[in-house]
């Protein structure tokens, strides 16, 4: 789901070059299955060594996202969880939509904000607030993104309002390009704040409530490294 044609051949051809380095007679399933999760990962980095704290430090943060979004009724299905490296990232959990999205409720919103955070969430619980780490950068910013357009452009805050006050890209050249006053910049800058930190709250709780869930699940990425929606579901 959200492939367009293009995105389908290139998928296609990605698996066809596995099979090939192969040396298969054929194109299988796995091969598509790999090719989509390079596509849609990046490229393992198995040539990076992981110490044992890092890796478990990944095994929790991850499971953080896989227990919230077990827990969430408007999230997304687990795809996969994996503390191989990928691209960027040092481990991540795939959720994919079982058909072709084109709008999002604010239920949705929320419940997509609280798997966001779920990974810093599950460090702060197991590792202490101290041993928090710069793991979640990426969640923090996609989440802050998240949360900045409910508020300025798609109108789900009740104290801001149904109006939009978006930045207009066509008049940074000359300066300013905020439509609005200080005092609604100000309380943009809080509702952002607010939806986040709400959603922070609420993914502590549901990992303090699936304590066990998130020990077991984590337990089992440090010892198989990859999982499907359906094992991690059991």
């Amino acid at each position: 789901p959200g492939f367009a044609g293009a995105d389908l051949a290139n998928l296609v051809n990605e698996g066809a070059l596995m099979a090939a380095r192969g040396n298969q007679k054929m194109v299988t399933m796995k091969n598509l299955e790999d090719a989509k999760d390079k596509i849609m990962m990046g490229s393992e980095r198995k040539s990076m060594i992981m110490q044992k704290s890092e890796k478990e430090l990944t095994a929790y943060h991850e499971s953080g996202h896989a227990i919230t979004a077990l827990n969430c009724e408007n999230s997304d299905p687990i795809h996969k969880a994996t503390i191989i490296p990928r691209g960027r990232a040092l481990g991540l959990v795939m959720r994919l939509p079982e058909t072709d999205r084109f709008s999002i409720t604010r239920a949705k919103l929320h419940d997509d904000l609280v798997v966001a955070m779920g990974g810093r969430a599950a460090e702060e619980l197991i590792f202490g607030y101290d041993k928090v780490t710069t793991g979640a950068m990426s969640d923090i910013e996609q989440a802050t993104n998240m949360a900045r357009n409910m508020v300025v452009k798609w109108g789900l805050s009740d104290k801001v309002g149904t109006v939009d006050f978006s930045e207009d890209e066509s008049m940074k050249p000359y300066g300013s390009s905020k439509a609005y006053s200080e005092e609604t910049g100000k309380l943009i800058d809080a509702e952002i704040k607010r939806i986040v930190d709400e959603a922070y709250k609420k993914a502590k709780k549901i990992l303090n409530d699936k304590k066990n869930d998130l020990e077991k699940l984590a337990k089992s990425l440090i010892e198989y490294e990859t999982l499907s929606g359906d094992e991690i579901k059991d």
